[in-house]
């Protein structure tokens, strides 16, 4: 007898990404994103109006979800969200919308953390080979930047983290001293590979420990920037690619210097990395190189499941569904927790 496929429905609204995934077991059937460029104006995302945009786009998203995936509704085994970390009313209206679903389909309810689900994207089935544990995972975000020893699916240990801000943060407060639209990352990227070289000597915070400071850089950036226009107006216009260079190289030196002290000290050659920040092409060309240079293996996920996306937590929700661990509709949002 056959046994009966699983159908998943993922739900992600943790920052100003409406997302939702079909997922057929490991599989995923489909992972529709909607983006909020409401934010676009503000340099940043402005929270109130990123709830009331996820009030707006989940029914369309979810409904868009199904009818790519060819499944029904009452076709669903149980619903998986996002429970936290992220913005407390983002994180509202997905539980919110994933509870009512699943009280009315009456199947089970799967609380997801956004954090482990960037790591475990990697375990989405697509043909490719999946890291074996014990593995380190590189979680790197506009929220969050941390070093994390994987033992198993749910056994994590954060064994390094951002004292102060995140990776992506800095890419997105630098950026924006440049005059560069949020987010900034990707711009920062695409404008780096216009030049080749390190031209700017910035600061690398020495931390204690498998830590990362990125305050004082983003500092001594922005201190920098002001004091060069000030002796030449159109410095910024003339330096661009030179500038983006040098703040990207330096935003990921910090990161790599930790990965490879981690690699030291623990042994562990398998690296996995997740988040926003892991789709940038400066990252991933110096990874493949270390991988080559002293024998790692390092994973990276498919550039659609880099940003925040459903697909990770249909996978979690499936992890867990394997395990039928459950949540009741009790459950509330976290905008802060831990792994």
């Amino acid at each position: 007898m056959l046994q009966k496929p699983c159908y998943i429905l993922g739900i992600e609204s943790s920052c100003d990404d409406t997302a939702a995934a079909i997922l057929k077991d490991d599989f995923v059937l489909s992972n529709i994103v909607a983006n909020q460029q409401v934010h676009m104006a503000y340099g940043g995302v402005v929270p109130e109006l990123a709830s009331r945009e996820h009030q707006k786009n989940i029914i369309p998203v979810v409904n868009e979800a199904l009818k790519k995936a060819k499944i029904k509704k009452e076709e669903l085994s149980a619903i998986a969200f996002t429970r936290g970390p992220g913005l407390l009313g983002s994180l509202l209206v997905g539980s919110s919308f994933a509870k009512s679903l699943s009280m009315g389909l009456k199947i089970p309810l799967i609380e997801v953390n956004h954090l482990q689900s960037h790591i475990l994207a990697h375990f989405i089935e697509d043909k490719s080979e999946k890291p074996n544990f014990p593995f380190l995972g590189i979680t790197l975000s506009g929220g969050h930047t941390q070093i994390v020893l994987v033992n198993d699916y749910f056994n994590m240990e954060i064994i390094g983290t951002t004292i102060d801000d995140a990776i992506g943060e800095a890419f997105d407060k630098c950026g924006k001293t440049l005059g560069l639209n949020y987010p900034a990352g990707p711009e920062i990227d695409r404008l780096s590979k216009k030049s080749t070289e390190n031209t700017y000597q910035f600061p690398i915070p020495n931390v204690k420990g498998f830590d990362v400071s990125y305050s004082g850089f983003k500092t001594s950036v922005i201190n920098f920037i002001n004091k060069s226009i000030k002796n030449d107006d159109k410095f910024i216009k003339n330096n661009l690619p030179n500038l983006c260079f040098s703040i990207q190289y330096t935003l990921i030196e910090i990161i790599l210097k930790k990965i490879k002290l981690a690699v030291k000290e623990t042994k562990i050659t398998t690296i996995a990395i997740g988040g926003g920040v892991s789709a940038n092409s400066h990252l991933r060309m110096i990874l493949k190189n270390l991988a080559i240079e002293h024998n790692w293996k390092v994973f990276m996920p498919k550039l659609e499941y880099t940003t925040d996306n459903a697909a990770m937590i249909g996978i979690v929700g499936y992890l867990k569904y394997l395990k039928k661990d459950f949540s009741d509709l009790a459950v509330d949002s976290k905008a802060r927790l831990k792994m």
